[in-house]
């Protein structure tokens, strides 16, 4: 097996608006079992909303995609709460190079008793800095048109809306990371 060339990205000790604190940092081949738990601890609409439809838990195939980025044109990041035995991955952000040159795709997600804490926040900030940091020029998410907690977000951050090829039920927001939201 090969091993992808280590992202250059340093852990970050994070405090939630609610004092509580999590740790940001990639993720590793051996977070593939909390990986699946975090993905088995949101509810089903969360899940529905991060990966469009009503999966309990990674396939095989993407487990390993997720847990093996490629570091050329991908970061995965995860954030835990714990340490040791006890970490726990409570969130996760990514972005992928798209086939537009310069272009990368958002995903975010958080497990449901961690929402309203401000981490989806940090994560995609953290996320354009990065991207913005390894050279890409814009930045853009699909988004379900009824997730409205999450179109908020982008919004805050200077993403624009336009124009979907998925149809109404899915809004694609965008926005170039050369500015600063």
């Amino acid at each position: 097996m090969s091993v992808a060339p280590e992202v250059d990205f340093q852990p970050l000790a994070v405090q939630l608006r609610d004092g509580s604190e999590v740790t940001v940092r990639t993720i590793r081949a051996e977070d593939a079992d909390k990986l699946q738990a975090a993905i088995r601890a949101l509810s089903a609409e969360s899940r529905y909303t991060r990966f469009f439809s009503p999966l309990r838990e990674l396939p095989p195939e993407l487990l390993q995609r997720a847990t093996h980025p490629d570091a050329k044109g991908e970061l995965q990041l995860v954030a835990v709460a714990g340490s040791g035995s006890e970490e726990e991955i409570i969130g996760g952000a990514r972005y992928g190079a798209t086939a537009t040159d310069g272009d990368c795709e958002f995903a975010v997600a958080v497990v449901d008793e961690w929402h309203g804490r401000g981490l989806a926040r940090f994560l995609l900030e953290t996320l354009v800095r990065e991207a913005r940091t390894r050279g890409f020029a814009r930045m853009e998410g699909h988004i379900l048109a009824t997730n409205v907690p999450m179109l908020r977000l982008a919004k805050r951050l200077g993403f624009a809306t336009v124009e979907s090829p998925d149809g109404p039920s899915v809004t694609l927001v965008r926005r170039d990371l050369g500015t600063v939201a």
